[in-house]
């Protein structure tokens, strides 16, 4: 009896597996029928939090964010102006690849940028690390004040990859997301931003 039991349990089982691996591209694939596709092209990979630091380069901008608005299908036809992709805001995240565990606060902003279909839109105007970041941890401790060292790695250097997820719709209101990550290396009093 508990063996019918179980050979009925398996089959039901491997029945729904099987349909969540015949609708799993339902379940991945957003309903627009456009791709917000998002880049960076990352102009510095160090940079020196010392507020004394008045070298040139950090007044950079650490990179330029590309985004680009592509249709899913090259039909003639299947794209209109309520393809249209209207980014509204973007959230910056970090995870630490030194070995470290403590970051910055995650945080969002709102944008409001039209993107047409086929169209790019470049930013240099994305904020990664908001100005009161360098007063708190992890960043804090690499203050001489403090001991000039990151205490989770010894190090006198933290480095992160950042996140930046940008979030839209279609003007016809479906949904359209993407991500892009840049590592990052913080330092204090390194001799400015490279």
């Amino acid at each position: 009896m508990n063996i019918m039991r179980n050979i009925r349990t398996l089959a039901i089982v491997a029945l729904a597996v099987a349909g969540a691996m015949s609708c799993s591209s339902e379940l991945t694939d957003n309903a627009a029928p456009v791709e917000l596709v998002v880049t960076n092209t990352q102009n510095l990979s160090r940079l020196d939090i010392d507020p004394a630091t008045t070298d040139e380069e950090c007044n950079e901008t650490v990179g330029v964010i590309n985004m680009q608005v592509i249709p899913k299908n090259n039909r003639p036809g299947s794209t209109s102006e309520f393809t249209t992709v209207r980014v509204t805001r973007y959230r910056v995240s970090y995870r630490r690849t030194d070995g470290g565990t403590v970051v910055p606060p995650s945080f969002v902003r709102s944008i409001d940028t039209l993107i047409l279909v086929g169209g790019t839109e470049e930013g240099s105007n994305f904020t990664v690390l908001e100005s009161d970041a360098v007063r708190r941890a992890p960043f804090v401790a690499l203050q001489p004040q403090n001991g000039g060292r990151d205490p989770e790695t010894g190090r006198t250097v933290v480095q992160m990859d950042v996140t930046l997820e940008v979030f839209g719709e279609t003007l016809a209101g479906d949904n359209v997301y993407d991500a892009t990550t840049f590592p990052l290396e913080f330092c204090y009093g390194c001799g400015g931003c490279s």
